[in-house]
């Protein structure tokens, strides 16, 4: 009885909209006419679409330079582990980027990649158009959404380190174990919780990235910057194309589901 009230918020807000979607998938429809049932046909056009593949490909880079933010933000949070004064004012200072909203994120790095007057020109010499450059559009928007996604994954393991039995950690100097053994045997197992934590909220950022993409580029210069659910947004919310929209969301679901099955398994048998 008591988990009953969550159970039904679950299914109305997450299970329901998950199957309306799939099944919104096998129609075409614009929001305000009868949907026509038209089988797979939004999957064969997702399949040809040049920017269904250009947008995947950014998913991917997305994804594997997303990586990046659970090991570093161990090594911040083992910097931040320890008890020096001073010290809570430099956490609040690493943490403050995550507190900050995507579009607030998105506007304070749009203006430091601007070529004529960012900070970047003052720092390189000369203006680079990141951001108006294919080449390094999606890069850009990826070390700009890097910058609160690091202090997310350090607060994790803050947590966890500050939870962490002292008596193992002693346990292990006294067999001899010290430097970087000390941190791969001991304290790298107890923090498998958090890292399971960290590289699956971490995957699933990266493949439902949107509202940077948005606020800095609008998926351009020419569609090089474009994401599966920016893609989505793009399709439905200035085409109305809802059912064509539906397929995309299905995929994208699809993809996640398979990372963070794959990730739950990792976790399950390293835990049996």
């Amino acid at each position: 009885m008591f988990l009953l009230p969550a159970m039904l918020v679950f299914g109305t807000y997450v299970i329901y909209p998950i199957f309306s979607s799939i099944a919104l998938s096998f129609h075409e429809w614009d929001g305000v006419a009868e949907k026509a049932f038209v089988g797979l046909a939004n999957y064969r056009e997702l399949i040809h679409a040049d920017t269904f593949y250009s947008a995947l490909k950014n998913n991917l880079i997305w994804l594997v330079l997303f990586m990046l933010s659970p090991p570093l933000g161990l090594a911040f949070a083992l910097y931040l582990n320890q008890n020096v004064r001073g010290i809570r004012l430099v956490k609040s200072l690493f943490f403050s980027p995550f507190v900050l909203s995507g579009v607030v994120v998105g506007l304070v790095f749009g203006w430091f990649f601007d070529p004529a007057f960012g900070l970047l020109k003052l720092i390189v010499g000369h203006g680079v158009p990141v951001l108006g450059d294919e080449r390094y559009a999606t890069f850009g928007i990826i070390f700009a959404a890097l910058w609160p996604q690091i202090p997310f994954c350090m607060i994790l393991y803050l947590t966890s380190l500050t939870g962490m039995n002292p008596e193992i950690i002693e346990a292990g100097r006294m067999e001899g174990a010290k430097g970087w053994s000390l941190l791969w045997h001991v304290v790298l197992p107890q923090l498998r919780p958090a890292t399971f934590m960290s590289i699956t909220l971490t995957v699933i950022g990266a493949l439902r990235s949107f509202d940077l993409i948005a606020v800095m580029s609008g998926g351009g210069p020419y569609d090089s910057s474009t994401v599966l659910a920016y893609y989505m947004y793009d399709q439905s919310i200035k085409y109305f194309r809802f059912g064509y929209s539906a397929a995309i969301a299905v995929v994208l679901f699809l993809i996640m589901s398979v990372f963070i099955a794959y990730q739950l398994r990792h976790l399950l048998r390293s835990e049996s």
